[in-house]
Parts: C-alpha cells; sequence; structure tokens
C-alpha cells in the first residue's frame, strides 16, 4: 500500500473522537424545465452548490419559505421526486490557467473539444467582488481592434466596457471576431463566451477562430442552445473569471459575450420558472444588477496590482434598430460607450455598417497614441459634418464651392473606411491613410480606385520601416513620394509639395 495514503489514515486515527455529527438531508419535491425545487437544507443560502444523490448538481437560486428554488448544472435521467440532496462542501468555481487557451469547455470547466480534462493549476469562483476603486487605474493602453473606423474614431482601450448594439445580422459577431483575431501578435489572451447559440453557429466560429490562428490565445466557452438555461447563465461569468485569472496576473485580457441579449431571457425564464415577480418586458427587478456586477469586473488594474487589465465586449441584439428597449438602455448605462450597427448603413454598402453618429467611446483619445489621436482628432467632426450637408444635395440645393470640396471629402473618406470582415489592418497602416487623408493627398482620388490605393499603401507601410513615434513631417514625406509613383498616371498634374501646399 502506498506509504503516504498509510499516514494519512495513521493522521486520522490518531485525531479521531467519537462525537455526534450532524449533516441536513433535503428531498426533491419536484423538478422540470431545468428547476428543482427542494425540501429541507434549513442552512442553504443563495449560490450554495446542492449534489443529489443521482449525482446532478445544482445551484440555490431561490429561498421561498419551507422550500429553495434550484437552477440545475448537470442532470441525469434518475433525477426524480424524491432524490435527496445536500449541500456541497465547495462554492460554485472552475479551473483556470494557460491551460486553457486553444480550449473549448462548458461554463462548468469541462471540456468539449473532444480532448482531456485541461491541467489547471488554478481555481476561482464565477461570483466574485469587482476591484475596488483603489485597485483600479485609468484607462490608457489602446487595445487595437484592426478596424479603421473603431481604431481611429471611437477608439478601444485596455480595461473599457464597449458594448456592441444593432440588429441581427448586420455583423456583430463578425466585428467581435475581427477584435479578436487582431490580437494575434499583441500579447492579449482572448475568452469568447457563446451564450444560447446555435451548434451551427458555434462550429463556425471555432473553425474561424482555428483558421486565422487565434485559438493559440483563446478560450472559447460555449452553452448551446440545447444545454440546460442554468449553465447558459452561468457562461458570461465562466467566461470573466477565467479572463480575471489572468489580469490578476498582470496581463492583458479580452472578453466577448456574444450576446448578453440571449443572457438576459434566459435570466427573465429562470425567474418566471422560480416565481419571482416580473417586471418590465417581464424581466424580474434585479436583471440590471446581474449585468452590472459582470461588467463591473472589466477593468484596468493599478500598477501596485499587476497592470493588467480585462476588456470587455458584450453584444447585445436590438429589434428593427430600436436601442430605448430595456435591456441594451440598461446595458448603454453600464458600459463606457457603444458601437452601433445600422441596417439602412449595412443594405448601402457601407460595411462594417457603424453609425459614427450614435457610436461613441467615453474613454476618447486618453487610450489613442498621441500621433493616432492628433490625425482623428477632426476627422469625425468633418465627416458627421459631411453627412448633414450630404442630406441637402437630395433636395437639389446649389451649394458653395467650399461645401462641395467638403462632400467630396466626405465621400471619399466614406470610401475608405469600408473595410471586409476578418482582415484586421495594422494600427501603423491606420495613420498612414490619415495622413495622406489630412494633408489633401487623396482629393484627385476617384472613389473607385480607393480600395486599389489602400491595398498598395497597406503593402509599403508594411514592407517600411516607418513607427508610430517617428516625427510626422518623415510620415507625410514617404506617403507623399508613394503617393507620386502610384498615382502619377492618374493626376493630370502632380501633386503638391508641402511647402506648395502652405504657400
Amino acid at each position: 500500500m502506498n506509504s503516504d495514503l498509510l499516514q494519512r489514515r495513521a493522521h486520522w486515527l490518531e485525531n479521531y473522537s467519537p462525537q455526534l455529527r450532524i449533516c441536513e438531508q433535503g428531498r426533491v419535491v419536484s423538478i422540470g424545465d431545468g428547476i428543482a425545487w427542494v425540501a429541507g437544507l434549513p442552512t442553504a443560502a443563495m449560490d450554495d452548490l446542492l449534489e443529489f444523490a443521482d449525482g446532478s448538481r445544482g445551484l440555490v437560486f431561490d429561498l421561498a419559505g419551507s422550500l429553495l428554488g434550484a437552477v440545475l448544472l448537470t442532470e441525469t435521467e434518475q433525477l426524480t421526486a424524491g432524490t435527496t440532496a445536500s449541500l456541497y462542501p465547495k462554492p460554485l468555481g472552475l479551473p483556470v490557467g494557460n491551460a486553457l487557451l486553444e480550449r473549448v469547455i462548458d461554463p462548468l470547466g469541462n471540456p468539449l473539444d473532444g480532448m482531456g480534462a485541461p491541467d489547471c493549476r488554478g481555481w476561482r469562483r464565477l461570483e466574485m467582488a469587482s476591484p475596488s476603486i483603489t485597485q483600479r487605474d485609468f484607462v490608457h493602453r489602446p487595445l487595437y481592434t484592426g478596424s479603421k473606423v473603431l481604431d481611429t474614431l471611437i477608439p478601444i482601450g485596455c480595461g473599457q466596457r464597449q458594448l456592441v448594439i444593432g440588429d441581427e445580422g448586420l455583423g456583430r459577431s463578425a466585428l467581435a471576431l475581427d477584435t479578436v483575431i487582431a490580437q494575434r501578435n499583441a500579447d492579449v489572451h482572448c475568452v469568447y463566451v457563446l451564450i444560447g447559440q446555435k451548434r451551427s453557429a458555434v462550429v463556425n466560429t471555432i473553425g474561424l477562430l482555428r483558421d486565422y490562428g487565434a485559438m493559440d490565445y483563446t478560450t472559447v466557452v460555449v452553452a448551446e442552445a440545447s444545454a440546460l438555461p442554468g449553465l447558459q447563465h452561468l457562461a458570461p461569468f465562466a467566461g470573466c473569471a477565467i479572463a480575471e485569472y489572468w489580469m490578476r496576473r498582470g496581463k492583458h485580457t479580452l472578453v466577448v459575450y456574444d450576446d448578453l441579449s440571449t443572457h438576459a431571457k434566459t435570466y427573465r425564464e429562470l425567474s418566471l420558472l422560480l416565481r419571482r415577480p416580473p417586471g418590465r418586458e417581464a424581466y424580474p427587478g434585479d436583471i440590471f444588477s446581474v449585468h452590472a456586477r459582470l461588467l463591473e469586473r472589466a477593468t484596468c488594474l493599478s500598477a501596485d496590482e499587476g497592470g493588467g487589465s480585462m476588456t470587455a465586449l458584450p453584444i447585445v441584439e436590438t429589434q428593427q434598430g430600436e436601442i430605448a428597449t430595456y435591456i441594451p438602455t440598461n446595458l448603454i448605462s453600464i458600459t463606457d460607450g457603444q458601437i452601433y450597427l445600422d441596417r439602412e448603413l449595412f443594405t448601402a454598402g457601407f460595411r462594417p455598417a457603424i453609425d459614427i453618429g450614435l457610436s461613441v467611446s467615453r474613454i476618447g483619445g486618453r487610450a489613442q497614441h498621441p500621433a493616432i489621436q492628433r490625425e482623428a482628432g477632426r476627422m469625425k467632426l468633418d465627416y458627421l459634418q459631411f453627412l448633414e450637408l450630404e442630406m441637402f444635395t437630395r433636395f437639389g440645393a446649389r451649394l458653395e464651392a467650399g461645401m462641395e470640396r467638403a462632400i467630396r471629402r466626405g465621400r471619399l473618406l466614406r470610401e475608405i473606411l469600408k473595410q471586409e470582415r476578418l482582415a484586421p489592418l495594422p494600427i501603423e497602416f491606420q495613420l498612414a491613410w490619415m495622413v495622406a487623408f489630412n494633408d489633401g493627398l487623396l482629393d484627385a482620388i476617384e472613389p473607385q480606385q480607393v480600395q486599389a490605393l489602400m491595398a498598395e499603401l497597406e503593402g509599403r507601410v508594411e514592407a517600411s520601416d516607418l513607427q508610430l513615434d517617428d516625427p510626422r513631417h518623415v510620415w507625410a514625406a514617404r506617403i507623399q513620394e508613394w503617393l507620386g509613383e502610384w498615382l502619377g498616371e492618374w493626376l493630370r498634374e502632380p501633386l503638391p509639395s508641402a511647402a506648395e501646399k502652405e504657400r
């Protein structure tokens, strides 16, 4: 027999003392739709784990007089009324650590990718208090998404909570996938949480992450549509706990919650089954606190706490573009900004269909590199003014020369901002096209030539040694040289030099 086992048994015998031992035992009164009502267990508290005699597990979700309501996390066919239940000695949590990278798991940490259980060294509770004010730092480090619109006009910083909002089919998930793919060489650990999605959508998402090499630094947490409602409710908290483990160790992390509309509906379903009083749109009164409790854990930690960060990209669905409904307005008030996708822009061919007027980042330029902030400073205002001016042209109004030029530049900028999905762009290229646009070097370009020019410019920037910290005049001179080579045959006269432009 193993010597360690013998020593443990000897130690147990030495410290054993005969005494009366009392343990609680309850029994299942009724069960159905992922809910179990249990009698007994008088010391049970909210969020305690229950273990049933058949091996099933549940989470205490409601205390009602002599009964307690539990949402099932695992369920066997043998679980019926009369099954005994007892309190599980350990709180609800899951294993965490670097072993979860490249893995697909459920909210309890069980593998779903056909591989063995991850060999994790850490363990973390799903429900944790958010960091205190003294543990937090200002958001100051940019998180690049690879999107022309986001990285320039609606910047996101590490530790920010940025909502992605829009109707179904407008590219909300594609935008989140682009952001994950853009972290390939950024040393950012990503967690992608799929809540209540069809299996085909889950397989497609995982396949895209594998095809683009993003699974190397990503963990996928899945609670598909066929999973128990209790697991769907816990999925975002599991993803948050995984990212929080890395954040507490000084890493920068990104969590995508796809999507919180489905999560809210699942929570409403559980609450109604537990006979809680419904509120607005039949949601329970505490739905706001549930999402706030989740999203407040995303932050940027101070240097004394390791300097890590957790950036959250919650996704929410709207109906017919209505953002004033209950769940969207709740999430807008919790987050640090929103990215609004518009159906009219999508059908008009502007993709990603981000409505710059309704989208905002409350962090602003504090999360941008000074060179990017300088070039993007006036671009958003100019573009919004162009949108207003363009409305007058629909009525056949005659415009003066200055307005005509503003409209032409606005239409050119709209073509530049178009971008294919799953094609994140480096930030150096973002700076290059902004310098070219702000200096008027692209004013003579026709809209149909923009995409070819952008592809050429991206290749030149990638092959060059230009850095964001290089002086602006170095960028301007190099870009003007490139444009002179490429566009000489397209232009009737050569591009003016910087000195000539100033005169």
